[in-house]
């Protein structure tokens, strides 16, 4: 483990303890030397519950990997920066895309690694469909995705509260794909936004994009998850379903990989490769969409939602 870099991880809930916790174990680039959390701890591993004291007691922590939700997320990632360390950020990389700015500007004052993570371009379909949609033109994509926020988000109101995205929290992930995949750039011309009565942030989302894009996101879906997005160009056409997991072209099957498992290690590995070489990868793509539906949508108004 000599040649390991050393990684604390902040924000100790479900997609640390899920995805986070068995990447790192399973890599021999990392070492988790440290947590930070309020509430949660990994057995064997430097707790703490504030991210001053990690960073005072552990000068030999080189990377921070953040994993709480996006609205605090911001004075974690400027601390641990401008304590030198190289910073990794869970989806999305912020609240808001000024604050993201900002921290590239640090990371780069600082002479740091700032890489703002995308699992869902990891997903073993992704890099294939790129590559038989390069030059191709596109006539129509269209993205479905749907699930159920009690089974993904379970009792977690900080989803609905104002930074928290809503349905954008799982639509991103749609819209990470189809920014890494698709030949040509798009940018929203419309969208249709349904808010609970009671609740901040959108449960479902209509989006129409230039080049006859389209997207519909819903969080209300209580049957199976349902992660597609489909392309036709003049030469052909493409489906990744499964969260991109899943490659077809023509309706044939490309073959099909399990879920997540094998985004996360991805990630992990992008990672230790920006460190080494001294770089930074801050794609901020996903995320302007977003902005731009909060922006441009027309807001509805839905039955009430309790989890």
């Amino acid at each position: 483990m000599s040649d390991a870099l050393s990684v604390a991880l902040v924000g100790i809930g479900k997609i640390a303890t899920d995805q986070h916790v068995p990447a790192i174990a399973a890599s021999p680039d990392w070492q988790l030397a440290a947590t930070v959390s309020r509430n949660g701890a990994v057995q064997g591993v430097d707790a703490y519950r504030d991210m001053e004291t990690m960073l005072a007691s552990c000068p030999q922590i080189e990377v921070v990997s953040l994993c709480l939700p996006p609205v605090p997320r911001f004075g974690y990632a400027a601390a641990a920066l401008r304590a030198g360390r190289h910073v990794m950020l869970e989806k999305p990389p912020g609240a808001t895309l000024a604050e993201v700015h900002t921290l590239m500007a640090m990371a780069e004052a600082s002479g740091v690694s700032l890489y703002a993570t995308w699992h869902s371009r990891m997903a073993k379909g992704v890099a294939a469909a790129k590559a038989w949609l390069a030059g191709k033109p596109v006539t129509r994509a269209h993205i479905t995705w749907r699930e159920s926020v009690r089974k993904w988000h379970p009792g977690q109101d900080w989803v609905f509260e104002p930074g928290g995205m809503g349905v954008f929290d799982p639509g991103i992930n749609a819209l990470s794909i189809l920014t890494e995949v698709l030949p040509m750039p798009v940018h929203l011309q419309s969208a249709e936004l349904a808010f609970p009565e009671n609740r901040a942030t959108p449960i479902a989302a209509r989006l129409a994009f230039s080049g006859n894009v389209s997207a519909e996101f819903d969080w209300r879906e209580e049957g199976r998850d349902i992660w597609d997005i489909e392309i036709e160009t003049t030469e052909g056409t493409l489906a990744l379903r499964h969260g991109g997991n899943a490659l077809e072209i023509d309706g044939v099957s490309q073959g099909e990989a399990p879920g997540l498992e094998g985004e996360y290690p991805a990630l992990y590995a992008r990672m230790a490769e920006l460190v080494r070489n001294g770089e930074s990868e801050v794609d901020l793509a996903p995320m302007i969409h977003v902005a731009d539906a909060m922006t441009l949508g027309r807001r509805i108004t839905v039955e009430p939602f309790e989890f």
